[in-house]
């Protein structure tokens, strides 16, 4: 007599139960109910459908509860196969559906991800929850059906992510701005120090305005919130000292001398005399002069240094090489003196270059044997390439430079500060230099073969770019000569 199928299953656990433990004989009941649940459930998280297929995967996540709670209960065990079934159809619709929304709600998907990024959850709570609100409308009309209705829901989603996203992004830069001056404020420090005050609500507005434009080019803005803090806090300072004189506590002449001490303590440092009788312009004019004297003094010092120790060690180690051998050392050592009679050559030809021009139009120092022509008085209208007229006779005197390295090959680097983005630093910085190369073609009748232009947008900064000084002279020409030591 055939045994009713629908009996079957329990023919086996009895089996089971009689031939092992009982633990041991749920673990193969398990293995054997769930192996296509467990599956499913598998695919279903793989596909995120706890988020973009929620209805379908939590009921799956209920049948496949009810199947496992049957399980251990030791009910019957067709209830436990067809909790487990119902769980694996459901998990699979739930991975289809999630598959259908991660391509319908890509849009969404990458301007909520965006957001977090910037952290939105934390920085603008409210409208992160309204277009979380919105997602997971799209989501249950997508998972219905309702196309039509989850395009619109995916819409308002995108768009309140995104406005969240750009709070969130004002928030970490400029908020401690925005602190500063509401405590500027409460304090009255606008009926004080109104201009420093107004600076930096101005340069608090420029970095908002450049994040509305920009959101994902941060230096800039970043730059100016730095800017407007220290104006901000300055305008406070100021208005402390502003408050004293009007209120007599502060007499104008003890504020002045008060500011002329840190002068006076600069000067002892530099044991400059500081003569301040017609104010501080003169005495702040040298010094000046002495830090720029000490700057170029500690670079000669440096590339004399490191040229010692090139030679030194060059020099210990061919006449090591040559002493251990018995042939033709009469020969290599005068190779090697030649080689550094030549090397000797090219210190003088740096010494006649660096006379060619003022601290204005370049700054010329040595790495190695190469000669470095850094063009401070060579400049570019913003945003532009074209060498202008008044830069022809700088172009001028870099070309008797050349003439004193004859063969030498010549590298044009153009460099730019951090503002902007990225890529159009790097095109900026590659199409100045080009320029000049081209210019160098044209005027200078300096072969081709001679000649290599590189960009190198903001990637070589030497000043900081935090200050307008030092972005100024991060935007620059450098020309690089390699001399032929042979030929020199």
């Amino acid at each position: 007599m055939a045994v009713n199928r629908r009996f079957a299953p329990c023919v086996l656990v009895l089996t089971l139960l009689l031939g092992i433990g009982s633990a041991n004989a749920q673990d193969e009941l398990r293995k054997t109910f769930f192996k296509e649940a467990d599956a499913a459930k598998a695919a279903a998280e793989a596909a995120n459908a706890q988020l973009l297929a929620p209805r379908s995967y939590e009921r799956g996540s209920a049948e496949y509860n009810a199947a496992e709670t049957a399980l251990e209960r030791g009910r019957n065990i067709e209830t436990v196969r067809s909790n487990a079934a119902d769980a694996a159809r459901h998990f699979r619709t739930a991975t289809t559906a999630a598959q259908l929304a991660s391509t319908a709600l890509a849009q969404v998907m990458k301007s909520r991800q965006d957001a977090a990024n910037a952290r939105a959850p934390e920085l603008s709570a409210e409208i992160w929850e309204e277009a979380q609100r919105k997602f997971g409308d799209a989501i249950r009309l997508l998972e219905r059906g309702d196309l039509k209705g989850a395009k619109r829901r995916d819409i308002e989603a995108t768009s309140l992510y995104r406005d969240a996203e750009l709070i969130a992004i004002k928030a970490q830069y400029l908020n401690e701005t925005r602190q500063l001056l509401a405590d500027a404020d409460r304090a009255r420090v606008g009926r004080y120090a109104p201009i420093t005050l107004n600076k930096a609500k101005q340069l608090l507005a420029d970095a908002e305005r450049e994040l509305n434009e920009n959101r994902y080019d941060t230096d800039l803005p970043r730059s100016l919130a730095r800017q407007a803090n220290y104006e901000a806090k300055h305008a406070i300072y100021l208005s402390e000292i502003v408050r004293k004189v009007r209120d007599r506590d502060l007499s104008a002449e003890v504020l002045v001398l008060e500011w002329e001490k840190p002068l006076r303590d600069i000067s002892g440092a530099a044991d400059v005399v500081p003569d301040m009788e017609d104010g501080p312009d003169r005495l702040a004019a040298e010094l000046v002069a002495y830090i720029d004297q000490l700057r170029n003094e500690n670079q000669a010092l440096g590339q004399e240094k490191a040229e010692n120790e090139t030679r030194l060690a060059d020099m210990e180690e061919e006449l090591a090489a040559l002493d251990e051998r018995l042939g033709g050392a009469t020969a290599e050592r005068a190779a090697l003196i030649q080689r550094l009679e030549a090397q000797a050559r090219v210190k003088q030809q740096f010494q006649q270059v660096e006379k060619m021009f003022t601290p204005a139009e370049a700054r010329v120092f040595r790495e190695g044997n190469n000669i470095i022509l850094r063009l401070d008085g060579l400049t570019f209208d913003s945003g532009a390439s074209q060498i202008k007229p008044q830069s022809f006779d700088l172009l001028a005197k870099v070309e008797k430079a050349i003439d004193v390295f004859p063969r030498s090959e010549l590298i044009i680097e153009g460099h730019t500060d951090s503002h902007g983005g990225d890529e159009l630093n790097q095109k900026l910085s590659q199409q100045r230099a080009e320029s000049v190369q081209q210019y160098m073609i044209n005027a200078m009748r300096i072969p081709t073969y001679r000649l290599i232009a590189t960009g190198y947008g903001e990637t070589r900064p030497i000043a900081s770019n935090e200050t307008e000084s030092g972005r100024e002279r991060n935007r620059r020409i450098d020309i690089v000569i390699r001399p032929n030591i042979e030929s020199s």
